[in-house]
């Protein structure tokens, strides 16, 4: 494995790459009304000599942050990247999303696809870019400042007088139009003001989507990204995707890659196999010890090893029609 993961070339990479684009494409019977990209970086923990390993001051350790792209209604894995130990510049985000998008427009014209992520996603680059495209949308968190705080300061003052008259939590939403200095032209931009017992919590986002009401941007748009926390989670946690430990970047981001394909596996078989089960919504740890795995029993006798298996399984039927629809596939 070693040596497989170490002769892996930057070509290699990309047709791999490429490959996991095509499965994703290749999962819809036909083009999608919509689609939304749900976008993150997270860090996978260093302890050696790793190529591009850099201390990032946020998680407080050396670390890979590789960028994950999931679709959001689907939960489907569109596209894994390894990255340096930091957060990824607007540029190369907004370089990233162009070639994305694009390739998936050839496939699928009419399609809206939105983009959605958190601060560090809002690239100037990329919103002059969409605004130029035909139902192409962005809904991402935007980091405030005092311009900011000033445009939405009757918002915050109202529901901070409500708060105080009535000792109730009080949450405002609000829009208005705001250009910051790299921005081409004004764009939408929602608060969110909560006033409780903790403390006042004022958080922005902007879009380009003008024709949705202000509350369900926020909510049904911008909050929905949540459940990419969760998938991020699967990749990690229960894939063990954050095991990044060769010497050599391109080994590493090999090795994400195959963990990548090992979830495309894993979610497929979640909603496809399992999808009229009570497995269709549990953890792939649930499915991994439930499903995949069978306990069995060894017992080391004088002249042989005998493995008895359990004579009542829960999951026995379910099992039984996986391999059913498995073999069905497999012609």
């Amino acid at each position: 494995m070693s040596r497989l993961e170490n002769a892996i070339d930057n070509k290699m990479l990309y047709r791999i790459g490429e490959y996991l684009l095509d499965t994703f494409i290749g999962s819809y019977q036909s083009a999608p009304p919509l689609i939304i990209l749900d976008c993150d970086d997270t860090n996978n923990n260093t302890y050696g000599g790793q190529q591009l390993s850099l201390f990032n001051n946020y998680y407080h350790n050396h670390c890979y942050m590789p960028l994950h792209i999931y679709e959001g209604l689907s939960g489907k894995l569109v596209a894994t990247m390894l990255k340096p130990g930091r957060r990824s510049k607007q540029s190369d985000v907004a370089s990233l999303l162009k070639k994305l998008i694009f390739r998936l427009r050839q496939q699928w014209p009419d399609t809206l696809i939105i983009v959605r992520g958190d601060g560090h996603f809002a690239s100037a680059d990329f919103m002059k870019w969409a605004d130029t495209q035909s139902r192409t949308g962005y809904i991402t968190g935007l980091s405030g400042n005092k311009k900011l705080h000033q445009q939405a300061q009757i918002t915050i003052d109202s529901a901070k007088r409500e708060f105080k008259q009535y000792k109730k939590p009080v949450k405002r939403y609000h829009s208005f139009l705001y250009q910051a200095g790299t921005w081409h032209k004004p764009q939408k931009v929602v608060v969110k003001v909560e006033v409780s017992q903790l403390g006042t919590n004022i958080r922005y986002i902007v879009t380009n989507m003008t024709d949705f009401r202000t509350k369900d941007l926020y909510e049904k748009g911008y909050c929905a990204r949540g459940a990419m926390e969760l998938r991020i989670k699967e990749h990690k946690l229960h894939l063990k995707s954050d095991r990044v430990s060769c010497n050599n970047f391109k080994a590493n981001q090999f090795r994400l890659l195959l963990h990548s394909m090992a979830y495309v596996l894993l979610h497929t078989f979640q909603k496809e196999v399992l999808g009229t089960t009570e497995f269709a919504n549990a953890t792939f740890k649930t499915i991994q010890n439930k499903i995949i795995k069978t306990a069995a029993r060894v017992k080391e006798l004088k002249t042989k090893i005998k493995i008895e298996f359990p004579k009542c399984c829960p999951t026995k039927q379910i099992q039984a029609n996986s391999f059913e629809m498995l073999s069905l596939l497999r012609i």
